[in-house]
């Protein structure tokens, strides 16, 4: 599984936050686009941020922590939420934004000129963040704008035709970051690090459990987990519900077992909103004497 878009600009006027669809994905004030990965580990592999169009670097933080905000061991911010980051002058009064970039990462220098998809630096976890990704900002003008509806001033209940992307994005209003097999219900603190997934169990674990981490789920959203055995047969299946909107959650079940049967077991999970699949996913652990 890749990125995904965890959270769009707030088209609300007032104290509460909608996408530009009218949808949940967005909080409070927030000013740009942020594109996620699904876990510290694949932020460590070093994914690079690329510039969005051809402009000359005018702003530049290189040095702050990769650290989630709610960490007791993050620093202050002091007004740095947007963490290590460049700010592009594009010319005629447009600007882009790319914030919480990996400490140290920061591969331009002040004055220089960029092309278009030219690397920038690396996403990280710096600044007011609980999860790796970067953040864009798109100005006119000194003025935010949405780039999937620059030209609306509030949502608009479905994705406008106009966009400033340079290739269509799709909206996705939730759906499945990633999946794995465990042998008990995982801590949460081990999914978003990205080690929570077995790569192997042997026939001696005391349970199989098949976990899924979702973005954007919304009260009464359902996962259906399943798992089948080698042999084919159904080895467990269950359904657990979301009882409220969430940015991201995770959900786990699974069998205890006195003895797992040697072979590759698949886990299945299908994330559904109003009786639709919204997303699913698939994996396979094989289990060993």
């Amino acid at each position: 599984m890749g990125c995904y878009i965890q959270n769009y600009m707030d088209r609300d006027p007032g104290p509460g936050a909608q996408d530009f669809t009218c949808g949940p994905l967005a909080y409070d004030g927030h000013k740009g686009t942020d594109f996620a990965l699904p876990d510290d580990s694949i932020m460590a592999l070093g994914v690079p941020v690329l510039a969005s169009a051809p402009g000359t670097v005018t702003g530049i933080r290189n040095s702050m922590p990769d650290i989630r905000f709610s960490d007791p061991g993050a620093p202050p911010l002091e007004g740095r939420d947007c963490g290590n980051g460049v700010v592009l002058d594009h010319g005629d009064g447009w600007e882009s934004q790319y914030c919480h970039m990996k400490q140290g990462s920061v591969s331009v220098s002040l004055g220089q000129q960029v092309a278009t998809g030219a690397p920038l630096g690396l996403v990280g976890l710096s600044g007011r963040t609980e999860f790796p990704h970067v953040h864009i900002s798109i100005r006119k003008d000194g003025e935010t704008l949405d780039p999937f509806a620059p030209l609306a001033t509030s949502c608009a209940g479905a994705p406008s035709g106009e966009s400033l992307w340079a290739d269509p994005l799709e909206y996705q209003a939730g759906g499945l970051i990633s999946l794995g097999f465990s042998d008990a219900v995982p801590e949460y603190a081990a999914i978003k690090a990205g080690t929570a997934a077995r790569e192997t169990l042997p026939t001696e674990a005391p349970a199989l459990v098949l976990w899924g981490h979702a973005f954007g789920p919304r009260a009464g959203d359902v996962l259906q987990i399943t798992i089948t055995a080698p042999d084919g047969s159904l080895f467990h299946q269950s359904e657990a519900s979301f009882e409220r909107t969430q940015a991201q959650a995770f959900r786990a079940s699974g069998r205890r077992a006195q003895g797992l049967a040697e072979g590759l077991y698949t886990g299945q999970l299908r994330l559904i909103r109003a009786g639709k699949t919204l997303s699913e996913a698939t994996t396979t652990l094989p289990v060993r004497r």
